[in-house]
């Protein structure tokens, strides 16, 4: 029995990860590219979003294809808010007389998205059953 070595593993993992990252970049991409030609006000991400999750839904692409390019850009998704929180940081003149209206804008928007995720995902779960 020929036993497989680490690194074998470890290079096909890596494929796997980089060909299912290229797939959610292509999706991304016909979204963006369907965003320009039609000129919508949709983003190109939502919409490419919305064509995994067609794709997804109708088992023309497997959850399998990208699953683990999925984890790594989740797994790492805070990093991508950096850029963003520094942007907001150079405006901080801006935010300087709303700072207490903010903070409650932002307490009651999360407690609404909690509230609402949490309704859906128990409506998904009866509907299942």
């Amino acid at each position: 029995m020929v036993k497989e070595r680490k690194s074998d593993g470890t290079v096909i993992h890596v494929g796997k990860v980089i060909i299912h990252t290229l797939l959610l970049i292509i999706l991304y991409q016909i979204g963006t590219w369907i965003h320009d030609f039609l000129n919508l006000t949709l983003p190109g991400s939502v919409i490419g979003m919305i064509l995994l999750f067609v794709l997804l839904s109708t088992g023309l692409v497997k959850p399998s294809w990208v699953d683990e390019g999925a984890l790594l850009l989740v797994k790492y998704l805070p990093f991508f808010f950096i850029p963003a929180t520094v942007g907001i940081i150079s405006f901080l003149h801006l935010f300087a007389g709303s700072g207490l209206l903010l903070i409650v804008i932002i307490i009651v928007s999360t407690a609404l998205v909690i509230v609402i995720s949490g309704h859906v995902s128990q409506w998904l779960v009866r509907k299942k059953e």
